[in-house]
């Protein structure tokens, strides 16, 4: 931000969560807050995991924003990179988001938990940039200037606010311009398209529209929790990624705890798989009346209070799962295979 101007399929834990797109609060410290359901995601792949879930939550904190445009301006701002920019007469820009001092002091909070705000932190980065952009977005949008608001907010981001006001838009600065340009094509190349649409209302539609706003987030054995994605751990055979442990450094849901999340507000479940199966045993769904939000379990044993794996009914034949390390949360075609016990319905 250089204002130039002033103004695992695996028996364990029990639990796999299977989703594709994908954020939420995250945090060594299982600190974690309620996001909306964001729109459309992220293309796999596109960013660092570990910015991912980031990206998503800061997203969610207005309806303006996107997790492609945040993530493509954390892009143009330091490459995803934690570093300080060459000194200016605003201060040096510090971290992913380049803040200066005077405009973190204002939107900068310990949102990962680490004990510290710091313009360094991923999650302290992104939802710092994210809670500035929404304030942009606002003066963008009561401003009547032409461009449009996501032009305006990001050129009130790199330029100052005070400068967008003095040309009445988009300040005529090539670095401002280049820097709106090329966030918004970033983010139009990094979008990934929203997910299909959920039929139907009630408790379990609505549990599936919260689970698809998690689309793209990463698995995390152990990881997830009502409030949102969380980082996890790893044990002797789960969490693992190329002999790493990807659990305890990223944030992100396994299958169970995405479940749990989705369905929360409504009911709260259980925390594995198959503690989640005994709880709605008693309500059982034939595989071919299934509803949104109805959940499928999977065991290796035929015992569903044994199941390592549970999904949840999308609608047209689709499920939205977090599959295993190394994937992300998915919207994929039912299946059978895997040791299918059959469905219950939640509520």
């Amino acid at each position: 931000m250089k204002q130039i101007a002033a103004g695992a399929a695996t028996v364990g834990f029990g639990f796999v969560l299977m989703i594709t797109v994908g954020t939420a609060a995250i945090g060594g410290s299982g600190t974690s807050a309620s996001a909306a359901a964001v729109p459309g995601g992220l293309k796999e792949g596109a960013i660092p995991a570990a910015y991912l879930p980031w990206v998503q939550k800061a997203a969610a904190l207005c309806p303006d924003e996107s997790p492609s445009l945040v993530a493509a301006q954390i892009w143009a701002e330091s490459g995803f990179q934690d570093k300080d920019g060459p000194p200016t007469s605003s201060g040096t820009a510090k971290g992913p988001a380049q803040f200066i001092d005077s405009t973190w002091l204002v939107y900068g909070k310990d949102d990962d938990g680490n004990g510290t705000a710091s313009p360094h932190d991923v999650g302290d980065a992104a939802m710092a940039l994210g809670r500035y952009m929404c304030s942009l977005f606002d003066l963008a949008k009561k401003s009547g200037y032409p461009g449009g608001a996501p032009a305006l907010a990001l050129a009130g981001y790199n330029a100052g606010w005070g400068a967008v006001q003095r040309y009445a838009g988009v300040p005529p600065y090539k670095e401002t311009s280049d820097y709106v340009a090329k966030i918004q094509a970033k983010a139009a190349e990094w979008q990934l398209s929203a997910p299909p649409p959920v039929s139907g209302s009630g408790s379990g539609a609505d549990a599936v529209r919260k689970a698809a706003g998690y689309v793209g987030v990463p698995y995390v054995w152990g990881g997830g929790s009502p409030g949102g994605p969380t980082t996890g751990f790893c044990d002797t055979n789960n969490g693992w990624l190329d002999g790493a442990c990807f659990a305890s450094g990223h944030a992100g849901f396994d299958c169970s705890s995405l479940v749990q999340n989705a369905w929360w507000s409504t009911l709260h479940l259980p925390r594995t798989a198959g503690d989640q199966y005994t709880a709605t045993a008693s309500r059982p769904v034939p595989m071919g009346a299934l509803s949104p939000g109805d959940l499928i379990f999977y065991s290796h044993s035929g015992s569903g209070s044994d199941s390592y794996h549970v999904v949840m009914y999308y609608g047209d034949g689709k499920v939205i799962e977090a599959p295993k390390t190394g994937k992300n949360v998915q919207i994929v075609p039912l299946y059978t295979t895997g040791g299918l016990v059959g469905a219950t319905r939640p509520a």
